[in-house]
């Protein structure tokens, strides 16, 4: 797999992470823990170390950011 490819998968899971730590937030619905049959399921408990690995991993993006991404940036 090559580095974009990676960088968008955990874009990808970093963002489904995000949104159901919303649902918890402001409905106390876990949607991964309803599809996949609890928190403690085997399924679960790997998409949410997932998504913690991709977390610390897009980290890294941070030192990928080209200044001239930056709005307002002449060259």
């Amino acid at each position: 797999m090559n580095m974009k490819a990676l960088d968008y998968t955990a874009l990808t899971l970093v963002v489904i992470g995000a949104i159901n730590w919303g649902l918890i937030g402001f409905f106390q619905f876990d949607l991964v823990a309803t599809l996949f049959g609890g928190m403690n399921s085997w399924i679960s408990r790997i998409i949410y170390a997932l998504v913690g690995i991709s977390g610390i991993y897009t980290l890294t993006l941070y030192g990928k950011i080209d200044n001239s991404m930056v709005v307002g940036n002449q060259h």
